[in-house]
Parts: C-alpha cells; sequence; structure tokens
C-alpha cells in the first residue's frame, strides 16, 4: 500500500469568513461552484473550511479550531483495498466517495484514490562568489505567493510516541526523525518528503502545548525563498499578524520556513528547500530537541536566546525498528 501524499485537509473553524479570506490571501485559489470553503493547490490538493459542527465534519476528539480531517491520497486500487482489510481489523470504517474514513488515535483519517496532478515549478539558479549559474538574467519578480503543495501536517498528542509506532507498524509510514521527548517526523511511504507528518508531544514543556489533542499547523509549499518572503510580505500587507520568528531554516529537515498565525486555527506555514529522502535516509536522534528546531531565525525566540548544544546521532536499524524516545 502506497499512501502518496496529503490529499485534502478539512478544518474546522469558529469564524468562517475570517479564514476563508485569510486562506485566499495566502494564495490558495478558490474551487468556485457550490463549495465557497473549498480551495485547490497546482498539484490538485484541496483544503476546505467549515463552520465547527458542520455536519460533513467527522468526530473527533481535537480541541479547538483547525484541521479536523486529514485525506491521504493512495495510488492504487488495490492498495486502498489492502488497507481497509488492514484497519478494518480493529477499527470502525466509514464508506466516503473514493474510499473510507477511520478515527486513529482521536484523529478522523481518510483514504481516497488520488493522482496528484503536474505542476511547474521553476526556481531561479543560485549563484555565489566564485561560482555563477545566473549570468545576465534577474531573478524572477512576484506580486504573492501561490502554493503548490500541501507538505505536511502536525498534530500535538499526549501519546505521540504510540501514535507513531501505529503509523508505521499499520500504516506503512517511515521514521525520518526523532526529537527526543519533543516530536516523530513520519514520511508517507509513497513520498520523498523528509515528513509529511509530524506527531508532536502535547505534554511538552514548549509553547501550545497544554496536553491535548490539538492542531498544530499546516506546511504549504512553495517555488524558493522569494516565493515565501513575497507571500508573508503580502500577507502583512493584507493586514495579517505577522509572524513572531518571521524566516527560518530548519536544521532537521534543512526546509525555509515562516508561520503564520491563522485565524483557522494553528499556524499557517509557507515551506521551501526541505530535504527529499528515500528509503536509504538514515533517521536520527535529536536528544537536545531545539538543536534541531532551527539553523537560524530572523527573530531569535525566547527559547532560542540560548544556543542549544550540538547534539545527534544517527540511529541504528535496531533502534529504528524498536522505535526511540525511547520508542
Amino acid at each position: 500500500m502506497a499512501i502518496i501524499g496529503i490529499k485534502r485537509l478539512r478544518y474546522s473553524v469558529s469564524d468562517t469568513e475570517v479564514a476563508r479570506r485569510f486562506f485566499a490571501d495566502f494564495g490558495l485559489s478558490p474551487a468556485g461552484g457550490d463549495a465557497p470553503g473549498l480551495y485547490t493547490l497546482a498539484n490538485g490538493s484541496e483544503v476546505e473550511i467549515l463552520p465547527s459542527g458542520d455536519p460533513a465534519l467527522p468526530s473527533s476528539q481535537i480541541a479547538g479550531d483547525g484541521v479536523h480531517e486529514v485525506s491521504w491520497g493512495i495510488d492504487e486500487e488495490v492498495s486502498l483495498g489492502a488497507l481497509a482489510d488492514n484497519l478494518g481489523r480493529d477499527h470502525a470504517l466509514e464508506s466516503i466517495e473514493g474510499g473510507f474514513r477511520a478515527l486513529l488515535f482521536g484523529v478522523p483519517f481518510s483514504f481516497v484514490l488520488w493522482t496528484p496532478r503536474q505542476f511547474a515549478n521553476a526556481p531561479d539558479p543560485v549563484n555565489a562568489p566564485g561560482v555563477v549559474r545566473r549570468l545576465n538574467t534577474h531573478r524572477k519578480w512576484r506580486r504573492r505567493a501561490r502554493p503548490k503543495v500541501i507538505n505536511h501536517v502536525v498534530f500535538r498528542l499526549p501519546d505521540y510516541i504510540e501514535a507513531g509506532r501505529f503509523m508505521r507498524a499499520r500504516l506503512g509510514f517511515r521514521l525520518s526523525d526523532v526529537q527526543t521527548g519533543f516530536g516523530h517526523y513520519l514520511r508517507a511511504s509513497g513520498s520523498n518528503n523528509h515528513h509529511n507528518l509530524l506527531f508532536l508531544n502535547a505534554n511538552a514543556h514548549f509553547p501550545g502545548c497544554d496536553g491535548q489533542l490539538r492542531f498544530d499547523h499546516a506546511n504549504y509549499g512553495v517555488e524558493d525563498i522569494d516565493e515565501l518572503m513575497v507571500g508573508a510580505n503580502y500577507m502583512v500587507r493584507r493586514g495579517w499578524q505577522p509572524s513572531d520568528i518571521g524566516l527560518g531554516r530548519h536544521r532537521i529537515d534543512s526546509a525555509l520556513f515562516y508561520y503564520l498565525p491563522c485565524p483557522a486555527g494553528g499556524e499557517a506555514e509557507y515551506g521551501t528547500d526541505a530535504d527529499y529522502v528515500d528509503d536509504n535516509w538514515v533517521p536520527r536522534e535529536f536528544d537536545v530537541p531545539l538543536f534541531g528546531y532551527s539553523h537560524f531565525t530572523h527573530n531569535v525566540p525566547p527559547f532560542l536566546e540560548t544556543e542549544p548544544e550540538w547534539s545527534f546521532k544517527y540511529l541504528t536499524e535496531a533502534q529504528v525498528a524498536e522505535g526511540i524516545d525511547h520508542v
């Protein structure tokens, strides 16, 4: 069974009008027709904004506004059937168009057949002293960002370790990296993203962690740093609250990031230039979690005012198989 990525995120929100305006400014394209809260991205993935309590929203144990259903794309019908047989052994399955839905550790996950659309990306070559890759050609000028894909979704779970084990053992996800006591980064087997899913420790001593199951953020992929920052500038000019941290680069997956407070819940992240990996990637344990959080940030947050110790190690196959953290 090959899960190839995120097909749709369905948000449950208190104020749909404000949330819809946010995502339109963020760069998502309205689908039109009879679905005013539905937005599409270049690869055919979707974001849907629904009012809290809408009958279309599945039951969940997620507290507060945010993503209340993740729809995973499956590559082939035989894979979808095998997945249903697997989960159906000990979970109640609900039939939906194109697939089925299950409640896993309080989060509604649906699984549907999906063929992503092809789209074009053409990031500008980068010059450096002594290395000329762009001669007599200026970089593209942009007006705003247009995210192309949904790279990953993040939840805070009380039992994030057991949830990570389940995703690996039953759904074929791979462990990419671990931040000890903080989070597990998981990649769908049919994807090359460093991670499609991140489970954070809801009981960690970190801002926003209060022990409850909550949506944290979703990452929307743009072409390069220019599109990321043009998008950030556009959002501020449209009246949205800027990021407290600003532009930064994670160390754990090398990605550039810019987080925006999102009126639909949690944060919406512009992301680009992350690590792409396959089954040859060797997972690492960042036993000083904040070392993995960032290589740099524009505004240094309070939790990084003291530079963290440089500390990580590669995991052995046995450690990955057993899990760590300590899985």
